[in-house]
C-alpha cells in the first residue's frame, strides 16, 4: 500500500494554566503534526515538540524538516517498508529527534493501522495499565497543597513537583505533601538541573524518611560523575533525563559505577519509537528501570509514548501528562486515563481520532 499524501503544519496551543520550573515559566506551546496518508485513505498522524534547551531543535526547525523535498518524496514509497523510510531519515535529518519523532509516529500509526493491530502489539505487549503521574510546577507551598488536593480528588494517585530553586523550601514542600496525603499519594521530584551536590545531599539527607519516588535530574548536566560519591541506594532512586537523549548517551551512563538508577525516556529526546526501544535495550541489559516522560505535547505523540512504553518490560514508572496541560487538542482517543492509571486504546494503530 502506497503513501498518497504528506501534510504538515505548526500549531500553537495555550496551556490550561502557566507553570514554572527551575528555570522558566511556560504559557503555551508550540507543536508540529504530520499526516501521512496511504492510498487506501489510512492516515497516520505524528506530532512533535522538542525542547530546543534540551535537543537543540525547536518546533519552527521541525516544520522546515518536514516540509523538504524528502519528506515529500514519501508520496508512493509502500508503507510496508516503514523501518526503511525511518532509517533514512535518521541519516537525513542527524540529531534534529523533533523531525524524526514526527515521522516515526506517523509512519507507525499508519502502518498498524494497515495491517489491523495496536502499536503496542506490533513489538510484544508487556504492561497492560500503570499509574501516571501529574505535575506541578514550582509555587508557594499552599497553592502547591491545593492544586495537589485539586488532582487527588480527580483519581491521580502520583504527584511529581517541580524543584530546584530554593532546597529548603523544597523540602518544606515535600514533607507537607506527606502530612497532607500520607501513603494515599506518591510522591516525586523533579530538580530540573537545580542543585549542585551539596544540595543534592542535603535534600536526600532531610527527606530520607519520607519516601520519595525517585528524584529527576537533580544535578546540571555534565555532573554525572559528582553523583558516584553517593551511596547506591540514593542513586537508584535517581533519574536521567536531561543526561539521557538517545542510545549513544544511555550507553555512556551505563557505565561500572551507574549514575542513574532510572531512566528517563522523552520521545521527543530520542527521535521516536523506534529511538526510544534502542534506550530500553540498553537499559534492560543494564538493570535500569524506565520512567517514562514528555512535554507539553498532543494526545498523538503521548499515545505513542504509552505505547512504547507498554511494549517495554522493564517499564516501571510513568509520566505521560503532557496533554493534560493543553487546552485544546487536534484528536482525541489514544490512550484512556481511569483513575490514574492509563490504558493503550483498542483501535488500530495509536487509536486516534482526528476532531473535525
Amino acid at each position: 500500500m502506497k503513501i498518497k499524501s504528506v501534510k504538515t503544519w505548526l500549531q500553537e496551543l495555550p496551556l490550561t494554566k502557566p507553570y514554572t520550573i527551575a528555570y522558566k515559566t511556560i504559557s503555551d506551546t508550540e507543536i508540529v503534526f504530520l499526516e501521512i496518508t496511504l492510498e487506501n485513505g489510512i492516515t497516520g498522524t505524528g506530532a512533535a515538540n522538542p525542547f530546543s534547551a534540551v535537543v537543540g531543535e525547536t518546533p519552527t526547525i521541525t516544520l522546515a524538516n518536514l516540509q523538504t523535498d524528502f519528506v515529500q518524496q514519501l508520496i508512493g514509497r509502500d508503507i510496508r517498508y516503514f523501518n526503511q523510510i525511518i532509517d533514512e531519515a535518521v541519516l537525513q535529518f542527524p540529531q534534529l529527534p523533533g523531525t524524526i519523532a514526527a515521522i516515526d509516529i506517523a509512519l507507525h500509526d499508519a502502518f498498524c493501522q494497515f495491517i489491523g493491530i495496536r502499536v503496542v502489539d506490533l513489538y510484544g505487549s508487556k504492561k497492560e495499565a500503570m499509574l501516571t503521574s501529574i505535575t506541578i510546577g514550582i509555587k508557594d507551598t499552599a497553592a502547591m497543597l491545593e492544586e495537589a488536593k485539586e488532582n487527588f480528588v480527580t483519581g491521580f494517585k502520583v504527584i511529581k513537583i517541580k524543584t530546584g530553586l530554593d532546597v529548603e523550601q523544597d523540602i518544606e514542600r515535600v514533607t507537607k505533601l506527606t502530612e497532607q496525603f500520607g501513603n494515599e499519594m506518591l510522591i516525586r521530584v523533579d530538580a530540573n538541573q537545580g542543585y549542585d551536590l551539596v544540595q543534592l545531599k542535603y535534600f536526600l539527607q532531610q527527606t530520607k524518611q519520607l519516601g520519595i519516588e525517585l528524584i529527576e535530574q537533580p544535578l546540571p548536566v555534565g555532573k554525572e560523575k559528582e553523583l558516584a560519591t553517593l551511596s547506591a541506594a540514593d542513586r537508584i532512586i535517581l533519574a536521567a533525563d536531561e543526561s539521557l537523549i538517545d542510545a549513544g548517551s544511555a550507553l555512556q551512563l551505563c557505565n561500572a559505577l551507574t549514575p542513574y538508577g532510572i531512566f528517563n525516556i522523552k520521545l521527543m529526546k530520542c527521535g521516536g519509537i523506534r529511538g526510544a526501544r534502542e534506550i530500553a535495550v540498553i537499559a534492560a541489559n543494564a538493570g535500569i528501570d524506565l520512567f517514562w516522560g514528555c512535554n507539553d505535547e498532543s494526545m498523538v505523540s503521548i499515545a505513542a509514548a504509552l505505547h512504547v512504553a507498554y511494549s517495554c518490560s522493564n517499564t516501571k514508572y510513568l509520566d505521560l501528562d503532557g496533554s493534560f496541560d493543553l487546552s485544546s487538542d487536534l484528536v482525541t482517543g489514544g490512550f484512556i486515563l481511569k483513575d490514574g492509571y492509563l490504558y493503550c486504546s483498542d483501535a488500530p494503530g495509536l487509536g486516534l481520532n482526528k476532531i473535525k
